[in-house]
């Protein structure tokens, strides 16, 4: 039961963008941008991270919502993000995705612990200056989001579809659009 009084028939973030719609519309913005706007990462590549770090602080809502976003972006589908939720970064089949998630996981624990070697490695491995920042501002974000969730004990559908309906959703208007009422 959520620790405040929200939507019942909205979920996880959705009722708190739904409750306090300044704040929301700000997170969605950034969603939308992190998420959707043209990147050198594929969305479903930024998905994954989303989905990973949500995994890594055990945000149910977020990593079950995240992965089916990834998944139907991705051309692997559910597969990857299952594997890479399942045995980390290496996982990824990517190497420069690999070297991302990998610094992705040490910013879900302290952003102190994204080492110079680990940039290099994804450096070497063709990561652009762009999808490093973002890499690390899509976890940053994600462990703010997963906390806000989490912490303010937010519902989570009963049925496990409905990811897949707010995947499509998601897909196919974004982020912000999707907040709003209607």
């Amino acid at each position: 039961m959520p620790h405040i009084e929200l939507d019942p028939e909205l979920p996880g973030i959705m009722g708190l963008l739904r409750y306090r719609p300044d704040t929301g519309r700000l997170i969605s913005e950034m969603a939308d941008v992190l998420l959707r706007q043209e990147n050198s990462l594929t969305r479903g590549e930024r998905e994954l991270i989303a989905a990973y770090v949500s995994k890594l602080n055990q945000c149910e809502f977020c990593c079950s919502s995240h992965a089916e976003f990834a998944a139907v972006q991705l051309p692997e589908g559910m597969e990857l993000v299952r594997e890479v939720g399942e045995h980390g970064p290496k996982a990824a089949g990517s190497p420069k995705l690999s070297a991302l998630l990998t610094i992705a996981a040490a910013v879900a624990e302290s952003g102190r612990n994204v080492t110079a070697e680990m940039v290099e490695a994804a450096r070497s491995a063709g990561a652009t200056e762009l999808e490093l920042h973002d890499t690390v501002l899509i976890a940053a974000v994600f462990c703010m989001a997963n906390r806000y969730v989490d912490g303010l004990a937010t519902s989570r559908p009963t049925d496990p579809a409905r990811y897949s309906d707010y995947a499509g959703r998601i897909v196919e208007v974004g982020y912000l659009a999707a907040m709003l009422p209607g």
